[in-house]
């Protein structure tokens, strides 16, 4: 036993390194790139103790490089996902007594890892197996994977210390007991550091979790494994398998025990997580925990008095880093005819100087998009663009997936504010423009807030400080996260809470307090140092 109320350390954001030519880190990340691609890596589920690997091996490629072959995972069936139940279920009452500071020490344990030793490898593995440049893996897998951990430990110790007052005699204390029962932690391929966090932030508030990552994330799901293992992780805590969809998702959602579900992905598999939920409900034996981010139509809104420059540069990072496969991409921009002229110059131009290739190329601003059913959604809505009369393909739109699944920068002017690519997601590098009269930015506004269902990021670039606050106030609901005079992406932890509403999710913040204290149940305690021993009270007494 411990005694002490104890200080975690103070969370802090991992310094982004830079990998400039000659520095230390960017030697390091190479060697790392060089040895993992001259490796097959023969990834199994991690379930329990076991090290389980099936008759159905699938290799797995970089989206930039089909031809070469980085290991093979294997895929489980519905069998596997209830022996990761069993393993979650059987290690979940030594994990949920085990002190709290313990659980902080590993996860605490896990950031240093991840920051130091392990930071090559789980950037390079990012990197090969999700076609991210350096900069991008550096930001995701290396610095938010370790922001996550450490802010979670944090916010942890802060929401353990909201306690009640107490009356004289009687103390009030509160318990966040962890769930009853198991998490299901669904992640998306995009983000290393969200895939890491899904699965974690239940387990340190003393929750056992089955991992279920998407089969393109795998790689490095591997290695995030791989830290949570040397940091101390308990086996059975997390448990990570590799299984179809819906066969995870059926037994889930039938399961007693099961207690919660951690999700990110498509609004459309979020939708029939819900119903499923929904429809056993009275089969669980407490109301499941519901946390999904899911789709984003992001939004770029320019007042006349925008800065038509700074403008022009959040177009091109807000639309295009990572290949615009960000949930927070800069999708559909409403630009004034005032200031169109500067900034399409401006556009333009920056596009034209765009490399695009091997992320191993340190040039190159953007990798390949992240397979062939992403690829080819997004050559169709394109060639659609192409031939209808209500858009012009300005920038890009050209495609090729001979050796990789390479889209290039595409801007898509259009007539149309309705049109199919100003609301429909499409998770690429795809930016879509309407161009505006000035005299309309009233409308405008309205036009933003109801032309999609999604409500994840938005930005809004003026001057006049009028037009900012008339934004703000038409906009309250339409962007969980908002950024004015700012790309829509960037979100860090600790800093801008990310999560948005409407078909985005239930807005639950990752990277603040918000997300962990859903994975807690509250139990009040009240003791009396004093309790009556007469059950009248004065009023009854004769005058």
């Amino acid at each position: 036993m411990y005694s002490g109320f104890y200080k975690v350390p103070a969370a802090y954001n991992e310094p982004v390194k830079t990998y400039a030519p000659g520095s230390a880190e960017r030697t390091e990340v190479k060697q790392m790139l060089s040895r993992l691609r001259s490796e097959i890596q023969d990834i199994p589920m991690y379930i329990g103790s076991q090290r389980v690997k099936t008759d159905k091996r699938v290799s797995i490629h970089p989206p930039h490089d089909i031809a070469h072959t980085l290991g093979y995972y294997y895929e489980g069936g519905a069998e596997h996902v209830n022996m990761a139940i069993d393993a979650a279920l059987k290690v979940r009452k030594s994990w949920q007594s085990l002190e709290w500071q313990d659980r902080a020490a590993i996860f605490l344990r896990a950031a240093d890892l991840v920051s130091g030793p392990y930071r090559a490898k789980i950037n390079a593995a990012t990197m090969l197996g999700q076609s991210k440049t350096i900069h991008q893996a550096e930001i995701d897998a290396a610095c938010e994977f370790a922001d996550f951990l450490r802010f979670n430990v944090q916010f942890m110790g802060e929401i353990y210390n909201q306690q009640p007052i107490s009356e004289k005699g009687i103390w009030n204390r509160i318990e966040y007991r962890p769930l009853e029962g198991f998490i299901y932690a669904l992640t998306p391929f995009n983000f290393t550091a969200i895939a890491a966090n899904l699965p974690s932030a239940p387990a340190l508030m003393g929750n056992v979790v089955v991992w279920k990552p998407s089969n393109t994330q795998i790689y490095s799901a591997n290695v995030i494994m791989e830290i949570f293992r040397e940091a101390g992780l308990p086996d059975g805590v997390i448990n990570l398998i590799f299984v179809p969809g819906p066969v995870g998702g059926k037994i889930m959602s039938a399961h007693p025990d099961f207690v919660g579900v951690h999700f990110t992905g498509s609004t459309s598999v979020f939708s029939k997580i819900w119903k499923a939920i929904g429809d056993n409900v009275s089969i669980h034996n407490t109301y499941p925990k519901i946390v999904g981010e899911t789709g984003g139509k992001d939004f770029v809104l320019a007042h006349e008095s925008a800065d038509p420059i700074a403008l022009a540069v959040a177009l091109v990072r807000g639309a295009f880093e990572y290949q615009g496969q960000k949930c927070s991409a800069a999708s559909r921009a409403y630009i004034p005819d005032n200031i169109w002229p500067e900034v399409k110059e401006k556009l333009l131009t920056d596009i034209k100087t765009i490399k695009m290739g091997p992320v191993e190329d340190f040039r190159n601003f953007m990798g390949a998009v992240i397979d062939e059913a992403s690829f080819d959604k997004l050559a169709s809505y394109i060639e659609q663009a192409r031939n209808d009369e209500a858009t012009e393909i300005i920038a890009g739109g050209n495609f090729d997936k001979t050796s990789g699944y390479f889209i290039e920068p595409t801007v898509i002017l259009t007539s149309d504010p309705h049109y199919i690519t100003m609301h429909e997601e499409l998770f690429g590098p795809v930016l879509t423009i309407y161009v505006y009269p000035k005299s309309q930015w009233e409308e405008t506004l309205s036009l933003v807030d109801r032309t999609s269902p999604y409500a994840l990021t938005g930005a809004v670039f003026a001057s006049d400080r009028f037009a900012i606050e008339q934004a703000n106030e038409v906009l309250v609901n339409a962007a969980g996260n908002y950024y004015i005079n700012d790309k829509p992406t960037g979100a860090v932890v600790g800093q801008q809470p990310f999560g948005g509403g409407r078909a985005s999710g239930t807005n639950d913040k990752s990277g603040s307090f918000l997300n962990l204290i859903r994975w807690v149940s509250a139990r009040t305690i009240k003791e009396n140092f004093n309790p009556p021993k007469d059950y009248r009270y004065p009023f009854m007494d004769e005058a």
